[in-house]
């Protein structure tokens, strides 16, 4: 018996001296102590909690080489490896997770409007409810600071920059032909639907080196991952009328949306400003697929429409007006795929297919176009830590283009073909949650003009309190002359910017302001040297200008009940001399002031929102032949009130009017002057006036889905 209990004293002696104590201290990069910390040996339980102090001790009977795991939120975890006679008397550091949403976030150029964005200044459903914008994502965005109000174009005009200096991508791959056709003093439309988008990114500039081939702006458009549910969507509009549905199987998905717009009945009972033999009518039809694989997704977007109008313009020229007569096809397809390789690597690649026909007739000449373009990408993603990651791949553009021309004496065709291929690269140096950097580069070797051009961008964030920030960003972008000017002469050479921004941020409580001082200045512009561009005429790359202003936006939608509102303020300085100036100029399509207020308020007891918009943009430059000055003249500034009311019927069935300039402000987008003076030397002018001050717009959505709560107006 006796030796049984030596036997016993001595494993227990011997279990009691295997046991090792583990003790040390936990802090952060400042060296306090953290208290809380978890502090253990992996595959054990075996560990402890820190105290007030960041200290922490406990034992273990593990031997050999271990693994000391150190764990606390918001904070990266950190393991130490190492015989456990090591792993002891240690101080550890740990530092901040800088994947935690208050981490700092580069924003100098760039407008986030996602759902799923840290920091959002619009929302997707911002586009079909704030009034102006009438279902269009850009009417949306130009109630943001940075664009300029171009009333009879529609197409986004961003910091002294022309529409065609923007770029469109949707799910990363190129739009060539994104907006529809129209005419003179009739503002074009987006032709993609706001509903199947779900997030929108707007660059005003200081863009990723990822995009190129525009001078001013980017505007990123991303399709709806994944739908939440099976739905069918009716609308039934003043214009015409929307069907819309959408079909989920396990890891598949497809939503189709198909509209048809007519305006003839409208014009029967508004006509405008324009003698309409047939008024402007459309047919539209998208589709989106998606597949989810086990580590990424793939899908299709295809967009088609066709438009078509004739009808006689005023023209002060012409007595008996100018005809105009357009018939319209475009075709758009893209197929993406992003998904993860390995714990560290990503990628997305895709491509894209433009197929467009215009035939037009302009009084008596008759032009058709016809255009074949493509985009295909890929880009891969690595990320070595939280704090460091890196992007690079290469794209290919291709466009097609061809156009005939026929009048009275002349019969005439051109056209090209441009290939266009980059690289790029950049990284993400995230130093800790109040300090980042992005740094890229960029090459682009433009086909027709026999160029390489490498396009330097870095941008840096960083955190001045909690909630404040600041944002320096700088970068190079060129871009080919647009398809007006290559067509009649292809070795045209690329024309260039430089940007440089300075942007402060502060977000607080569903609160944000946002004020950015820029200045872009621009060389290697196109000109010519005749009175309108045409094949005869001299091309060169010696025009050059520049841009600057500030920016400011506040977004409120916490401090009042049920009321959401944002403003808006840009102010632009900009001249330049390109295409056929005598001398350097503020562009027509340029104004000094513009000024935007929108609001939103929910009325609980008529189950309504209304809404309000208020454009304001000083007048803008046009040029007199009874002056000797060039673009010296400016029309009267730009006014226009638009409301709208949105009234919840049922849960899923919504009624929605609309007026745009409610107060009927005579707006002048500038003057046409008679081609001779006359006895006394003058020319005479008139106003070009919108086709019509006001435009009404009365529509019925009804949503049939399977939880009996959704709408289009994402349950007002």
């Amino acid at each position: 018996m006796s030796t049984k209990i030596s036997l016993l004293i001595v494993f227990f002696s011997a279990a009691i001296h295997a046991q090792t104590t583990l003790k040390g201290k936990v802090l952060d990069t400042n060296l306090q102590p953290i208290m809380g910390a978890n502090v253990y040996l992996e595959g054990t339980y075996d560990g402890a909690t820190s105290n007030d102090k960041g200290e922490y001790i406990f034992t273990t009977s593990e031997v050999g080489n271990q693994v000391l795991v150190v764990s606390y939120l918001s904070y990266e975890t950190k393991k130490i490896s190492g015989d456990v006679s090591t792993l002891s008397n240690l101080e550890i550091k740990l530092r901040e997770n800088v994947d935690a949403l208050d981490t700092v976030v580069i924003s100098a150029g760039t407008f986030e409007a996602s759902d799923n964005s840290k920091v959002s200044v619009l929302k997707p459903l911002d586009v079909v409810t704030t009034a102006s914008a009438l279902g269009d994502f850009v009417g949306a965005l130009q109630t943001l600071p940075g664009t300029t109000t171009v009333a009879e174009d529609g197409r986004l005009f961003v910091r002294g920059g022309d529409a065609d200096e923007t770029q469109i991508f949707i799910d990363g791959i190129r739009v060539f032909t994104p907006y529809t056709p129209t005419t003179n003093n009739t503002p074009t439309r987006g032709r993609y639907s706001p509903f199947l988008f779900d997030g929108i990114t707007f660059s005003t500039g200081g863009y990723s080196a990822e995009y190129g081939n525009a001078l001013s702006s980017v505007l990123l458009l991303n399709t709806i991952d994944e739908p939440d549910q099976e739905k069918t969507d009716i609308g039934i509009m003043s214009v015409g009328g929307g069907l819309g549905h959408t079909k989920k199987w396990d890891k598949t998905s497809l939503s189709v949306n198909a509209t048809y717009i007519n305006l003839a009945p409208y014009i029967a009972s508004f006509p405008d400003r324009n003698d309409w033999n047939k008024p402007y009518r459309a047919a539209q039809g998208e589709a989106v697929f998606r597949q989810k694989f086990a580590s990424g997704w793939l899908k299709s977007y295809a967009a088609f429409d066709a438009a078509s109008f004739e009808l006689t313009q005023e023209d002060i020229n012409k007595p008996e007006g100018f005809y105009v007569k357009l018939n319209n096809s475009n075709f758009y397809t893209n197929t993406t795929y992003q998904g993860l390789l390995n714990k560290a690597w990503s990628i997305e690649t895709g491509l894209s297919y433009t197929l467009a026909s215009t035939k037009l007739r302009l009084d008596v000449p008759k032009i058709n176009d016809h255009e074949h373009s493509g985009h295909l990408k890929l880009k891969l993603k690595k990320r070595f830590s939280s704090r460091f990651k890196l992007n690079f791949g290469a794209e290919h553009f291709i466009t097609d283009f061809e156009e005939t021309y026929k009048d009275e004496s002349v019969e005439a065709s051109y056209g090209f073909t441009n290939h266009n291929t980059a690289v790029f690269a950049e990284t993400d140096l995230i130093f800790n949650k109040s300090f980042a950097m992005k740094i890229g580069l960029r090459g682009d070797h433009y086909t027709l003009s026999n160029e390489f051009k490498l396009a330097p961008r870095a941008s840096i964030a960083y955190k001045t309190s909690p909630n404040a920030q600041l944002s320096v960003a700088y970068g190079n972008f060129y871009q080919n002359a647009s398809n007006a000017y290559l067509k009649f002469d292809p070795s045209i050479k690329t024309q260039q910017t430089a940007h440089y921004i300075l942007n402060y941020q502060f977000v607080k409580d569903n609160r944000i302001f946002r004020v950015e001082a820029y200045r872009k200045v621009y060389d290697d512009l196109l000109k010519y040297d005749t009175s309108v561009a045409g094949f005869d005429s001299e091309y060169s790359n010696t025009g050059k200008g520049y841009a600057q202003g500030l920016d400011l936006f506040w977004r409120d939608n916490k401090s009042i009940k049920n009321t959401d509102y944002w403003l808006s303020y840009s102010y632009l300085d900009t001249k330049r001399d390109y295409q056929n100036f005598p001398q350097q100029a503020t562009p027509s399509f340029a104004n000094t002031h513009n000024f935007s207020a929108v609001g939103k308020y929910w009325i609980e007891a008529w189950k309504s929102q209304v809404g309000f918009s208020y454009s304001f943009a000083s007048g803008r430059p046009y040029n007199n032949p009874n002056s000797s000055s060039f673009l010296s003249d400016k029309t009267k500034s730009y006014n226009s009130i638009s409301l709208n009311w949105a009234y919840l019927i049922s849960q899923q069935k919504i009624l929605y009017v609309s007026v745009n300039n409610v107060l009927g402000f005579k707006n002048i987008n500038g003057y046409q002057f008679t081609n001779t003076p006359d006895n006394n030397g003058n020319f005479a002018r008139r106003a070009l006036l919108p086709a019509a001050d006001q435009f009404f717009f009365v529509g019925f959505f009804w949503t049939i889905s399977e939880d009996g709560k959704d709408n289009q107006l994402n349950n007002l």
